[in-house]
């Protein structure tokens, strides 16, 4: 800053003493709610006491169960959560601090835990050395996870430390950090520009002159240097894409005394553009559910496509700290830093905090590894960041090979070999015995297996002693070791050993190798007699040749006998898994027969119980439509388990019919029935209008309404009267009870669709629902479903809202979001509220900003959950095809009559199906015109008699 010292004591005597008022301010509260509390204390001194007493001994006892929980398992993750919870409702802040430490020093840190830590430190800070400590816990934090709050908190908590030299330098370079770490956060970086603002405008008053007075040389220069700070604030924050930027632009314009230059514009504008660009991919994360990994991942592939390091690097960031137990993701950022930005504290960072959140993933203990040694770090960084991968717990005993295996590697290319010996040759040797007795030790007894079988890391060492090291006596040793370990019987084994004499050996031991190889290999035996002679053909004399053919046949003779024997036995065994299978076939034949057999039997008797109830069918199923006066006959249906009776599923209680056999066998009738076929006849006797689709354009359908709903027509008509001259109203009754809906016919076309305002209107507590009045076997494609069922980005879901919510209130919440258009609170159909709400503002990014500012916020004590409108579809009917046969000519579908079930398990017998996949059936006959014969041949077809019960119970027995 160019102001002077003197310019600087008004502004740091201003902000001390605004702080002491607050701290007077708190100090004040605090008291006050002390004594309120010391008042309700008195009033129940015995009885708070015993409670609390046992309450405090209860979270003692817990917190010491869980401190000895931890130390046996030190990375037992929610058993630290627990402890630090309970100690910080306890008050045990010396505990409290080593918990959290603790807890740090194992894993990184939430948001969550971070801020309560944070503040409950600043409480207590008290001089400038508690101070400097909470400073050194933010540093703590921010490295764990990019948070865009912490670095807000971190920012605001270093202002009041401006008071001291150097200060107001020391605060803006936090602020700076946090704009490097956050500021390009989309969605969240506007609130870190707009603090930074606020403390650079409180300079700027402080360092105005007093009202009168004119300004000194050195202040006005003060004052330039101020106010050019804050345009350049401005302008670096409205060259990068957020979702504030149109609010900033009309604050800058408003601040600034001047118009805004033409380049700040130019760079406004791309960065709008690319914020538009942006906007589908925050969108997507705005409605998506956590973690959102398949969106963020999305949003990445994008970034590197565009290739701006700096938002690669914050969407990674972002990402990663929704999906911190993704080592996937961790693997991508890590080696996006290692091949392109290459800057060494971000890539360690990095590669630090990767392994901190994965540590159970050896492949991001080996990268970070190999990032120390690229970056030239320390050789006792690297021992130490081996020796935390050693201890991290991988789940399987490979992994530990692997992360022995790359150390190793690291401590081979550290050794010169051109030095006979040196520290860095001793150490490796060293390092490879410990390796070997780790994996023996401590891998076989918690795997039960070394991870290890070919024994890569002895052959490696042996390599390199043989090449680097000349010394070919070593290596053979670590060969003899490795045979003796189970793969004396691997041929490629003896032909690694064979190869590293052949490079680094001696004709003599080359011949040994190739001997013992022929006598102990069983699986390619006839590959090592090759090998062997193919280096006699070059090496050896007539008598080598002999041995080696000696050699081969003897082998390869005992080799086929041992083969001749194995496959006598698989040939044995076959046989006996061929005479179980047909041993169990038979049983099942046999078991299917007897099963034949009793359902024959069934079906006989069932055959005589339906021919007796066909004697019985009276004229009850007997059924009028009020309106179409049509009448037909009902089918007796066959009762299935579960099934209610029908009077009482049409809600007719006082009505049921309580039937018993006559003297004659005739059913008689019980007074209830009586009243009830009374109401029935009744019904059919009122006028009867049938329905005329000719005027449906002046007609609405009225559903939902209340069974039990009285003088109906009156209430209808009164109801609809005040849209237009109403005709008539014809409501729909089934069994003389009304149905819940009815069609209501107006005089003109415009009066019908007035009506159709009316929808959702309460009658009695309940909501009406009003449609157009449509034939759906004519027009299938009308969809009644007035709300769409696709994202509506101008509009938010909110649920979680209280029952009792109101339009009014909800409006009153969301108004200061933007500008309202529509509430919608979902309901029943019985009217009751479900608790969920859809609000329409005017604009997208009004609902975005809704959504920001509302999910998770607190209403009437409910937490409300909100996201952009985006409704699952509507599961609408398949149009058929117009070859196919419509209304009633449709075949049923092999899901049988009643639909389908649960257990999609079809109860149609399969001499139905066939022919009804072949035929189409109508009225239990076949369609006429329909051709004889198709692909397949169809079952013959009876005449167009219908069928009775008997008929198809027969049809079905006969074979």
């Amino acid at each position: 800053m160019a102001a002077s010292g003197n310019d600087e004591d008004p502004q740091v005597q201003e902000m001390e003493e605004e702080e002491e008022e607050e701290t007077a301010g708190q100090e004040r509260e605090m008291e006050s709610e002390d004594e309120g509390e010391m008042g309700v204390e008195g009033t129940n001194e015995d009885d708070d006491e015993e409670d609390s007493s046992d309450d405090d001994k209860e979270n003692e006892a817990e917190i010491q169960r869980l401190e000895e929980q931890l130390s046996i398992n030190a990375y037992d993750y929610n058993c630290h959560v627990d402890l630090i919870k309970l100690l910080r409702q306890e008050g045990e802040l010396v505990r409290l601090r080593r918990a959290r430490q603790k807890m740090s020093e194992l894993f990184p840190l939430t948001e969550e835990i971070w801020l309560d830590w944070l503040r409950d430190e600043m409480r207590v800070a008290e001089d400038e050395a508690d101070r400097e400590k909470v400073c050194e816990l933010f540093e703590k934090a921010i490295k764990d996870y990019i948070c865009p709050e912490v670095w807000l908190e971190y920012s605001q908590y270093s202002i009041g430390g401006i008071g001291k030299p150097g200060g107001i330098d020391s605060a803006r370079a936090i602020f700076e950090r946090a704009l490097t770490a956050v500021g390009l956060h989309m969605t969240k970086g506007a609130s870190i520009w707009e603090a930074y603002r606020e403390f650079e405008n409180v300079i700027l008053q402080a360092t105005q002159p007093p009202p009168g007075s004119i300004p000194t040389q050195e202040q006005q220069e003060a004052l330039n240097s101020q106010m050019e700070r804050i345009h350049t604030i401005f302008r670096r924050q409205l060259a990068i894409p957020s979702f504030a930027m149109e609010t900033t632009y009309a604050e800058y314009e408003e601040w600034s005394d001047k118009p805004v230059p033409d380049t700040v514009v130019l760079n406004y504008k791309k960065s709008l553009q690319q914020m538009e660009k942006s906007k589908p991919f925050e969108e997507a994360l705005l409605v998506a559910d956590s973690p959102k990994l398949a969106e963020y991942q999305s949003y990445i592939d994008y970034e590197m496509k565009e290739g701006d390091p700096a938002r690669i690097q914050i969407i990674f960031e972002r990402a990663l700290s929704e999906n911190c137990l993704v080592p996937d993701l961790w693997a991508k950022y890590t080696q996006y830093l290692d091949r392109q930005l290459k800057i060494k504290d971000m890539v360690l960072s990095a590669h630090e905090r990767a392994v901190r959140n994965c540590p159970w993933t050896v492949g991001l203990w080996k990268n970070y590894l190999l990032a120390l040694e690229r970056h030239g770090s320390e050789h006792k960084t690297v021992s130490d960041t081996f020796d935390k991968a050693i201890n991290a717990g991988f789940i399987q005993a490979t992994d530990y090979v692997d992360i022995w295996q790359a150390y190793l590697d690291y401590l081979r290319r550290r050794v010169d070999f051109n030095k006979e010996s040196s520290k860095e040759l001793e150490e490796l040797r060293s390092t490879y015995a410990r390796a070997l007795e780790y994996i023996k030790q401590d891998v076989e007894e918690r795997f039960s297996e070394s991870g290890d079988p070919s024994c890569t890391i002895m052959q490696n060492w042996s390599r390199i002693e043989a090449s680097h090291c000349k010394n070919i006596q070593k290596a053979r040793e670590l060969w003899d070791s490795i045979m003796t370990k189970g793969n004396a019987k691997y041929a490629n084994m003896w032909l690694e050993y064979y190869n590293l004499e052949r490079s680094h050996g001696d004709v003599q031991h080359c011949r040994k190798a190739l001997h013992r190889a022929v006598q102990f290999t069983s699986d390619y035996p006839e590959h090592v007699c090759e090998v062997l002679l193919a280096f006699e053909r070059v090496e050896g004399t007539l008598e080598d040749w002999d041995t080696a053919i000696h050699k081969m046949e003897v082998k390869l003779n005992r080799v086929n006998e041992q083969r001749a024997k194995v496959a006598e036995k698989e040939a044995q065994l076959a046989k006996q898994e061929e005479e179980k299978a047909e041993q169990r076939r038979k049983a099942k034949a046999d078991k299917k027969a007897q099963k034949k057999a009793q359902k024959n039997v069934r079906a006989g008797e069932k055959r005589k119980a339906e021919e007796e109830e066909e004697e019985e069918e009276d004229e009850w199923g007997v059924e009028t439509d009020v309106h179409s006066g049509a009448t037909f006959q009902e089918q007796p249906r066959k009762k299935h388990k579960g099934d209610k009776d029908p009077s009482a599923m049409e809600g007719a209680e006082d009505a049921a019919m309580e039937t018993e056999v006559g003297l004659h066998g005739r059913k008689s009738e019980t007074p209830a029935a009586q009243k009830s076929r009374a109401v029935a006849a009744a019904a059919k006797q009122v006028q009867q209008v049938a329905h005329d689709s000719r005027k449906d354009n002046v007609t609405v359908f009225v559903s939902n309404l209340s069974f039990s709903l009285e003088n109906l027509e009156e209430k209808l008509k009164e109801i609809f009267e005040g849209c237009g001259p109403v005709e008539q109203i014809r409501p729909i009754y089934k069994r003389g009870m009304f149905r819940g809906y009815c069609y209501v016919q107006f005089e003109n076309q415009n009066s019908a669709a007035e009506a159709l305002k009316l929808d959702r209107k309460e009658i009695e507590g309940r909501p009406m629902f009003v449609s157009p009045s449509v034939d759906k076997s004519k027009n299938p494609d009308f969809k009644v479903f007035k709300y769409s069922t696709s994202m509506e980005k101008h509009k938010i879901f909110i649920s979680g809202l209280p029952f009792s919510c109101t339009k009014e209130q909800l409006e009153e919440t969301c108004k200061d979001h933007g500008i309202i258009k529509d509430i919608r609170l979902v309901t029943n159909r019985s009217g009751k509220p479900k608790g969920l709400a859809y609000v329409e503002f005017e604009n997208d990014s009004q609902a975005s900003g809704a959504v920001l500012k509302m999910d998770g916020m607190v209403f009437q004590d409910h937490t409300l959950k909100v996201a952009i409108s985006n409704p699952p579809r509507r599961n609408l009917p398949e149009q058929l095809d117009a070859s196919k046969p419509q209304g009633s000519l449709i075949p049923r579908q092999i899901y049988g009559a009643r639909g389908k079930g649960r257990t999609q398990l079809s109860l149609l017998p399969r001499s139905l199906h066939r022919q009804s996949v072949l035929e189409t059936k109508a009225e239990n006959g076949t369609v006429p015109g329909q051709p004889e014969k198709s692909g397949l041949e169809p079952l013959e077809a009876p005449a167009l008699k219908p069928m009775s019960n008997a008929d198809f119970s027969r049809m079905l027995l006969k074979k």
